[in-house]
């Protein structure tokens, strides 16, 4: 209550007040219990996609978005390019990842969504049927192999982690859009 309390007190006083807050998330994350601190816990996004989970680092993701309405086509693009949506100001390539890889069009519901990719030269958002939020695991338990699966992708995987009876693949970002098949959209 204490901690409320003093915050209360700056509320008149909003310079002050985000200078609190950023100091007390600053020592909340710089805390040595932290279960991630040691570097043993890998985290990633989990998504769903032709009726299969698949998990892509939480680095490599930079946000989710649900699917913008207004996607302006792109002519000559190929027919995994949905468009180009203007997400706060950038304009960014909405690709059907699932068409991309040759798993046919992923139909928009109301839990498709928008993997915004955190790359730094290639700015995509990419179409996954779901996405159901974070995933951790320890370290330990990842392994090299790549499970089979649904829609071919398997030059895109990273390895996997058990999950109780399933190997849920890694989908890498960073060699997707390396890929110079993606990077050729115009058709």
């Amino acid at each position: 209550m204490g901690s409320s309390a003093s915050l209360k007190a700056l509320r008149d006083r909003p310079y002050e007040l985000l200078a609190e807050l950023e100091r007390r998330g600053r020592s909340a994350t710089a805390s040595p219990e932290t279960p991630g601190a040691a570097g043993a816990e890998w985290v990633g996004v989990a998504v769903r996609m032709a009726g299969e989970l698949y998990l892509v680092a939480r680095e490599e993701a930079r946000e989710v978005l649900g699917v913008p309405a207004p996607l302006t086509r792109v002519p000559g693009a190929r027919g995994w390019v949905l468009g180009l949506a203007n997400i706060r100001g950038q304009l960014y390539p909405i690709i059907d990842l699932r068409a991309f890889l040759g798993g046919g069009a992923s139909p928009l519901t109301r839990l498709t969504r928008i993997l915004v990719v955190n790359h730094r030269d290639v700015p995509a958002g990419l179409v996954v049927d779901e996405v159901l939020g974070f995933r951790r695991f320890s370290e330990g338990a990842f392994n090299v192999d790549v499970p089979t699966t649904i829609v071919q992708c398997r030059q895109y995987l990273a390895g996997s982690f058990r999950h109780e009876q399933e190997q849920l693949p890694v989908l890498s970002l960073r060699k997707l859009l390396e890929d110079p098949a993606f990077t050729a959209a115009s058709a």
